[in-house]
């Protein structure tokens, strides 16, 4: 195709996200993703609640499983509006594993200096197209939840210091977080407060009403982003998520008028 002036297109409506939810087992990640519209789950842990009733495919076993529910969500009539991936975590021995067939490995290290781990980002690549055609093809709205794991981060400008970050190995974890366009920390919020321990010393204790809430913004403590100009920290809710969506995108609306 020719590439000119008349080739250009305005991009101004927003398309449905695709959104990583991360942060500490049992912090209420799949409760959240389950309120969103019409959802869909691929299971891979069986960690769904089970007071909460959800359409899911069978749990999957191998990578080509879930490539399978993608195609089926992809070319088969269905109301379904969200798409719901738990967890990525679990997805990527399945992605491990899948490389090492395509390989014949026998384990993902075998190939030695990261090698394996560098091949197993053209596994990764053919999820995130697959989830790219749900969200532009049948419009739909993808999230991916993971656990969070505590890493040491290198800073150039500080010393180093611990953070918040997804449980994948880092080169897959970097591709998942440049493909998302939310990447949304829940924790439970915390606050600290000392106390008199004697002999004028004072002990540092956290405390917390067990409010969950999401963060939309890095932070030295997590890694955090979103493209939809959200306020940096929202309840743990999707109703909560999707009104603070709908205003960023009626606010240039708003100031226009």
């Amino acid at each position: 195709m020719a590439i000119s002036l008349a080739s250009l297109n305005r991009i101004d409506a927003p398309k449905p996200p695709r959104i990583v939810l991360y942060g500490p087992h049992g912090v209420g990640k799949n409760t959240f993703a389950a309120n969103a519209p019409n959802p869909v789950l691929i299971d891979l842990e069986d960690g769904h609640p089970s007071d909460m009733p959800i359409d899911a495919f069978p749990k999957a076993q191998t990578f080509g499983e879930v490539m399978e529910a993608f195609g089926a969500l992809y070319t088969e009539d269905h109301d379904f509006e969200t798409l719901i991936i738990d967890s990525l975590d679990w997805l990527e021995p399945l992605v491990w594993a899948e490389t090492c067939s395509r390989n014949s490995w026998a384990d993902i290290e075998q190939p030695g200096y990261g090698k394996g781990f560098l091949a197993a980002l053209d596994v990764w690549r053919e999820y995130l197209d697959a989830i790219n055609g749900l969200r532009n093809d049948k419009g739909m709205a993808v999230i991916q939840t993971a656990h969070a794991q505590i890493t040491r981060f290198d800073s150039p400008e500080t010393e180093p210091y611990d953070r918040y970050g997804i449980k994948l190995q880092k080169r897959a974890s970097e591709l998942v977080q440049e493909h998302a366009d939310m990447v949304l920390f829940a924790n439970f919020k915390v606050n600290t407060t000392k106390t008199d321990a004697g002999f004028n010393k004072k002990v540092t204790r956290g405390v917390g009403s067990g409010q969950r809430v999401i963060y939309t913004e890095e932070r030295p403590a997590f890694l955090a982003k979103n493209r939809h100009r959200l306020p940096p920290e929202l309840d743990l809710d999707w109703n909560a998520l999707a009104g603070a969506m709908a205003g960023a995108s009626a606010a240039p609306q708003a100031e226009a008028a």
